[in-house]
């Protein structure tokens, strides 16, 4: 693939590419962040990419893996983080913060699964071979995933949906 392309894919694709990064991080200047270095890096690859998307995804989730791995024992969780902003009277804003508080609650890989998997609505093998595991591991991680979301959301059974 030329350089053009390159241009023509991130001023397509960048928007997907910022919602996948903020899913991941829960920080839009970190997601930014994470979006433009990796971009960087897949830039420089590019004329061997045959699957930019999937790439650039695969990419971005290993650089916050590496990341979270480097500062796991650094950071201080707090429940009101200095740099999330306040309650937002609409309902569905409440909603998401939630939800992203919650996924900040649980482990990389499973934040992972569940984002490449809910989100982005790729299958079981897509997101398989993205992180680099087994179909049955990521079966049991966003089964898992899903469940201590319900814990630390609250969600008892009767509200649960069923398949």
């Amino acid at each position: 693939m030329a350089a053009g392309e390159f241009q023509d894919f991130v001023e397509v694709r960048y928007g997907d590419l910022l919602r996948t990064a903020y899913l991941l991080t829960g920080s839009r200047h970190a997601a930014e962040d994470l979006v433009q270095s990796s971009l960087l890096r897949v830039m420089r690859h590019w004329d061997r990419v045959d699957e930019p998307l999937a790439y650039v995804r695969r990419v971005m989730v290993n650089q916050r893996t590496s990341l979270w791995r480097r500062l796991r024992n650094a950071e201080v969780l707090t429940d009101d983080p200095p740099d999330r902003p306040g309650p937002d009277p609409t309902d569905r804003i409440l909603q998401r913060r939630s939800l992203l508080e919650a996924l900040d609650r649980i482990p990389a890989r499973m934040r992972a699964v569940l984002v490449l998997r809910y989100w982005e609505d790729l299958s079981e093998t897509d997101t398989a071979e993205l992180l680099n595991i087994s179909v049955g591991s990521v079966k049991s991680q966003a089964s898992r995933g899903l469940a201590r979301l319900r814990d630390v959301l609250g969600v008892d059974e009767l509200t649960r949906r069923t398949p």
